[in-house]
């Protein structure tokens, strides 16, 4: 559970909570290693879960993503990093994927407390889900420490032979989701590629295989893709990138690429102005709310605006430099010791109204 986006959410609470708020006792309650599949995550979550709390006589229950007990002794807060699933059409799968979303319809409206990463998903919950505006808390995420300008000659080194990368490059690293827009991000190409040429190519941590949506709808391949666009002149497919390679990867580029069309908050982008990228992206759902005016957003149907802004940032040092400046400022304003504390204000609201 630990290597998804909420376990790493998880995970970095974990470590930071104890040094910002010591009265809490924190005991991790996880699914034993044989229970597998659908149901057993359903009764986890809806049995095991909230017994184990009861069990432990805990005062708080935290569910550290859109899935709270229907049903719990105990009062529970629950994260809801956003809410993909229901508002977005092509996300809501078969039978059992509705049935699981109408299941957390439900029970998010039971929970104590709401916290979500962004306004932009606080909007979305109240709009979908049974769920008050005033039960509802924003508290940002963070970039790892790891996420930073001073990043080891060896690990550079150890980068650049690992995916053969150029001197200098632009950036995408995602995955490819249809509302991620991989042809707009392509498009981008078409447009200057002539402009900053094979010197400095897109990478993306793609594979030839890598199955990607078209704008009309159609499943094709991430190669033919490229192939339809004409851009395998400016273009890198690097493959899957390892977790540790991730900062030298963003520290490296020259921009960083995000036209993405929903977003619950947007962590590649502070991921990358941690490391001092400068951000090219899409001023939809919470990408405005991590970039500010720490970098360039544009309509993410506009590949064009898009492609200058990236000739921009490549050729004129001066610019880039304030950009630079520009990301490394915004990107210390969040921090998950901030995280851990305004989460930790959130269970202390909980647990005084429950002695009330």
């Amino acid at each position: 559970m630990l290597q998804t986006g909420s376990g790493q959410y998880t995970r970095q609470l974990l470590d930071a909570l104890p040094n910002v708020a010591p009265e809490f006792q924190l005991e991790l309650v996880t699914p034993t290693t044989h229970q597998r599949g659908d149901l057993a995550k359903v009764a986890f979550e809806q049995i095991h879960f909230p017994r184990a709390a009861q069990r432990m006589n805990a005062n708080l229950a935290f569910v550290p993503y859109w899935a709270p007990p229907l049903q719990t002794a105990v009062p529970v807060i629950t994260t809801i990093h956003d809410v993909i699933p229901i508002a977005l059409s092509n996300y809501r799968g078969g039978p059992h994927h509705r049935a699981y979303a109408a299941l957390v319809r439900a029970s998010a409206g039971n929970a104590a407390a709401v916290i979500t990463d962004s306004e932009h998903s606080k909007n979305d919950i109240t709009r979908l889900l049974p769920v008050l505006a005033s039960s509802i808390t924003v508290v940002p995420l963070a970039a790892r420490s790891e996420y930073t300008p001073a990043i080891p000659d060896e690990d550079t080194q150890r980068v650049y032979e690992r995916y053969q990368l150029p001197e200098r490059y632009v950036l995408y690293l995602g995955n490819f989701d249809p509302r991620k827009n991989i042809e707009t991000l392509l498009q981008v190409m078409v447009w200057c590629g002539e402009s900053i040429g094979a010197e400095q190519p897109l990478v993306i941590n793609g594979t030839p295989e890598t199955p990607v949506t078209t704008s009309s709808g159609e499943r094709v391949t991430l190669q033919h893709m490229v192939d339809t666009l004409d851009v395998a002149d400016v273009v890198r497919l690097i493959g899957r990138v390892a977790e540790e390679d991730k900062p030298a990867l963003y520290a490296n580029a020259r921009v960083f690429l995000l036209p993405s069309r929903y977003e619950g908050f947007g962590l590649p982008a502070l991921e990358a102005m941690a490391c001092g990228t400068p951000v090219i992206g899409s001023n939809a759902s919470s990408i405005p709310e991590v970039v500010g005016n720490a970098g360039i957003l544009v309509d993410p149907d506009d590949a064009r605006r898009m492609a200058g802004a990236v000739i921009a940032l490549c050729d004129e040092d001066d610019y880039h430099a304030r950009m630079r400046q520009r990301s490394l400022m915004r990107a210390a304003q969040y921090s998950w010791q901030r995280t851990a504390l305004e989460t930790a204000s959130v269970f202390r609201k909980v647990a005084q109204a429950v002695k009330r």
